[in-house]
């Protein structure tokens, strides 16, 4: 079986290779924090959940969030 790491690919080069995408990392930042902000959760509790339940949570907080405003784009931070 070859090495699944190779000197002239490295671990981004291998994943490349094989179709996979990984998790743009920005985004992953801005999840965690927009979370850990509104809900207190620590980063253990936030890299806990899947991709799909930090989006629905991040749109449930935006959506209470817009609520809670009126629905004046001014004064809310809305999650996208």
């Amino acid at each position: 079986m070859p090495a699944l790491q190779s000197a002239d690919r490295g671990t981004a080069g291998f994943f490349i290779s094989v179709g996979l995408v990984l998790y743009p990392q920005e985004q992953l930042y801005q999840e965690m924090t927009f979370l850990s902000y509104y809900l207190h959760w620590s980063r253990d509790e936030v890299m806990a959940l899947s991709h799909q339940e930090r989006r629905r949570w991040c749109a449930e907080v935006s959506a209470v969030n817009k609520k809670l405003s009126g629905n004046d784009k001014n004064k809310t931070f809305e999650f996208r």
